[in-house]
């Protein structure tokens, strides 16, 4: 099935295309506009993007491929990313890490059978800080222990 970005969405994209002399650099959030479009990063969205910005698609999929915030497959509508990085890890990370896979009962990359959680393991999320932190979606939660996320998956499960 074709991909083709919304017209709100393709103003987006030549707004950032503004910001450089060609349009190469503005794959990035070309991307990104397109994950939030479609869920996630199909191989369309990538055909598409090389379209508009006269890439090829290797060269698009390269970055998608590189960038651990691109996904290649639907997440949940709730992304849980745990940063385990040296600051957060010196400070209960794995703990925590642990703790979302039990409460969740998911591993790295997956997502609930309800679609409503997927959960990432991350190297640093540049809260070093305030670690450990976890991010949903594009919110940061930070200074956490296995208490405060509890209650922040719960708060979700209850859609607050």
């Amino acid at each position: 099935m074709a991909f083709q970005f919304t017209e709100e969405n393709l103003e987006r994209i030549n707004q950032e295309l503004k910001k450089y002399p060609v349009k190469k650099p503005g794959v990035m959030a070309a991307l990104y506009i397109g994950q939030e479009q479609n869920g996630y990063i199909s191989y369309e969205v990538i055909e598409e993007v090389a379209r508009i910005l006269d890439l090829t698609n290797e060269e698009v999929y390269g970055v998608v491929t590189f960038y651990t915030m691109y996904h290649q497959k639907p997440m949940g509508k709730n992304h849980i990313q745990v940063c385990t990085n040296v600051s957060c890890m010196l400070r209960g990370a794995y703990e925590i890490w642990d703790h979302v896979k039990e409460k969740l009962e998911i591993d790295h990359l997956e997502v609930t059978e309800d679609s409503k959680f997927s959960l990432e393991e991350v190297e640093c999320m540049g809260s070093c800080g305030t670690a450990p932190m976890i991010a949903v979606n594009e919110d940061y939660y930070e200074n956490l222990n296995t208490e405060k996320v509890v209650g922040i998956l719960e708060s979700l499960r209850n859609g607050n």
